[in-house]
């Protein structure tokens, strides 16, 4: 293994231990022999406070004393203890040369964040190598955003605790929410979202990656409150967890911040109470272009103001099939169209490209030009739209967050069905 790909490697498993996802690093440098054109370098092993200590290269240094700046990190239970104990040696170009490592100087316990180059973001989604390429330098902050359907019987937040993106936080869509409603997982006021995910170490100069276990679901939902609360840099791994594990990348279950997110929680159900929660470096912006509430949509059946999409399946659109919660009756808001969220997804769970995505909302005779709002059973499948479009550059998408929770719990509200057309 290269001493590059060997520092990559090892960068990556510490970036799951500290309690913010941030790697625990201390640094100081070492005065090496060293020849001008060639430096042989090495990564030794330790032991310290009990634990195994890794000393590894992670950036050259040019000076008058020609000194290399490494890493020194502690911490049980290191994934590549056992793999790092032989002398690797390889010929480090000089600096500024292609393929040599960057001149970091010693590297600081707290690292200011920096945006990415203009030419290096990306659009809506991202892939698993995108991540894995500007994860270290740019400080990504990774969210596990999984959540199931009631019928579903999982629990997200054990099955993050076992395996999940090295230093991802979860994101709980169901305590992250507001608490004074029985709507589920409806948004959070401004002061409890800015609460809760200052708790999961998130600013507002973050660089956000949400995923989640289907692919591509629950993660949208995510992405779409931070864009809400005002929140751009921010995007979603195509694929979600399986792409990122069936291409090879890593999966831990480990990391002091397994528990940050039934904390952020707690600061929730703190702010609805009135009580002082520790102060956050991030600051929540309501954007209300991009929520629409039940009065909305209601006067919209005669006005017309807008398009609004229902990303439920067919079935229950119609109203042949039952609605998963209790209570709730089957059909769709009266004029709305019928684009189901599974319809922009690839079989992987991946956005479909983009070319086949406007053929979808085109075959569905949605006009990309008239405002759109999306609803579904209680606003999570409706952001996979809404983050569809986004990827074609209609940005100003609005979710209709009661859906049809809140639609169908009322006697009066207008529903239409296609029972007669479905069993014609």
């Amino acid at each position: 293994m290269s001493l590059s790909k060997c520092v990559q490697k090892l960068a990556m498993a510490a970036a799951s231990w500290p309690r913010l996802g941030v790697p625990f690093l201390s640094a100081r440098t070492e005065a090496l022999s060293c020849r001008p054109k060639s430096w042989s370098l090495s990564a030794s092993r330790s032991i310290c406070n009990g634990f195994p200590r890794i000393t590894i290269p992670v950036g050259v240094q040019q000076s008058a004393g020609w000194g290399l700046t490494t890493a020194s990190v502690a911490r049980p239970s290191l994934l590549l203890c056992n793999q790092i104990q032989s002398r690797h040696s390889t010929s480090i170009p000089s600096v500024g040369q292609a393929g040599a490592l960057p001149s970091m100087g010693p590297v600081p316990r707290k690292r200011e964040e920096r945006p990415i180059p203009q030419e290096a973001e990306a659009k809506t989604v991202v892939t698993p190598a995108w991540l894995q390429e500007i994860f270290f330098e740019f400080r990504v902050r990774t969210i596990d955003a999984s959540w199931y359907l009631p019928g579903e019987n999982r629990n997200p937040y054990e099955e993050y605790k076992k395996e999940h993106v090295p230093g991802a936080v979860f994101f709980n869509i169901d305590t992250i929410a507001d608490i004074t409603t029985d709507l589920p997982h409806m948004l959070p006021s401004e002061a409890a979202f800015a609460a809760a995910v200052s708790k999961l170490g998130i600013k507002n100069d973050s660089l956000i990656v949400v995923y989640d276990t289907k692919g591509i679901f629950s993660a949208a939902r995510v992405w779409w409150m931070f864009k809400v609360f005002g929140h751009q840099k921010v995007w979603v791994l195509d694929g979600g967890l399986p792409k990122w594990r069936a291409t090879g990348h890593p999966i831990v279950s480990h990391g002091t911040q397994l528990e940050l997110g039934q904390e952020a929680g707690d600061c929730v159900r703190m702010v609805y109470a009135g009580q002082k929660v520790e102060e956050g470096k991030f600051q929540a912006k309501f954007q209300p272009h991009l929520v629409r509430s039940i009065d909305d949509v209601e006067s919209n059946i005669d006005t017309k103001k807008f398009q609004l999409i229902d990303a439920r399946g067919k079935a229950r659109f119609d109203g042949t099939e039952p609605e998963p919660s209790d209570g709730h009756r089957g059909g769709h808001i009266p004029g709305s169209l019928c684009i189901p969220y599974t319809a922009v997804l690839d079989p992987s769970g991946s956005l479909l490209p983009e070319e086949e995505l406007a053929a979808v909302f085109s075959n569905a005779g949605l006009d990309p030009v008239k405002p759109v709002v999306v609803s579904c059973r209680s606003g999570v499948s409706s952001c996979v739209i809404a983050l569809a479009l986004h990827r074609l550059g209609k940005e100003d998408v609005a979710i209709y967050d009661g859906s049809w929770a809140e639609w169908s719990s009322f006697s009066d509200t207008p529903v239409e069905t296609n029972v007669a057309a479905a069993s014609a």
